[in-house]
């Protein structure tokens, strides 16, 4: 069995190649019953994130590759990775490692066990440890709640990067799956509920990860109004077609 690790990567050349030696230490420095495989897309990047991630797969053969993205987009850059992969389990974390890794083993261990077809992180379920900002935390809780209250789902946290699925799961739903962009997560849960696949929401220890400079490419109200829109286009589709 293969797990690919795909790791969405925008102007990252400060943290990208430290946090990815970080998870392959992490990753060798285990005993798993499968076999593992970092994948890094570097998406609509113009700093040297893809010259280093080119350096990386050089000096990791067999372990690390790498895909360059003239456009970005965190969800262009998952679907691109999982669409090249030959894995049997497709997993994405976010490049600033800010769901710990001791996480990795609760993430995959109900996919292995048979138990789930999707696992998603979660910041805000009961058991979670998190340091962030009381703003972000607030913006979080809320656009979850919106989201549980017009797509009736029963999740807490849709958008945190650290998601794992069985791929054929994946290739049945990426069709269904438009947004290139933050909404990729949403879409992604929300279908794979809608089609009756089996999802799990796990608590995670989370930490703001943030180096000098590197503010969050996320635009509160203004991308607050395009989620609202996404949901209600959402809802439109999830009512035209029957659930499962």
């Amino acid at each position: 069995m293969l797990i690919d690790f795909c790791l969405p990567v925008k102007n990252e050349e400060k943290i990208l190649s430290g946090n990815l030696l970080k998870l392959k230490e992490f990753l060798s420095g285990r005993s798993w019953p499968f076999d593992w495989h970092l994948l890094i897309v570097v998406n609509g990047s113009s700093d040297r994130s893809a010259e280093l991630a080119a350096d990386l797969a050089k000096n990791n053969p067999g372990r690390i590759d790498f895909l360059v993205l003239s456009e970005g987009g965190k969800g262009r850059a998952v679907k691109a990775g999982w669409q090249a992969s030959a894995a049997d389990i497709l997993v994405f974390k976010d490049i600033d490692l800010a769901v710990s890794l001791e996480n990795i083993p609760n993430l995959l261990a109900p996919i292995l066990s048979g138990e789930s077809d999707l696992v998603i992180g979660s910041r805000l379920l009961a058991g979670a440890r998190t340091e962030r900002s009381w703003w972000r935390s607030l913006s979080s809780r809320l656009y979850n709640f919106l989201s549980r209250r017009l797509l009736g789902h029963d999740f807490f946290d849709l958008q945190c990067g650290f998601k794992a699925i069985r791929a054929e799961v994946f290739k049945d739903l990426s069709g269904l799956i438009k947004d290139d962009q933050w909404f990729f997560d949403t879409e992604l849960v929300v279908w794979a509920k809608q089609l009756g696949y089996r999802v799990k929401e796990i608590p995670v220890d989370w930490q703001e990860n943030r180096y000098a400079k590197r503010a969050s490419r996320i635009k509160i109200w203004r991308d607050a109004w395009h989620f609202f829109l996404n949901l209600l286009a959402l809802r439109r589709r999830l009512n035209a077609r029957p659930r499962a």
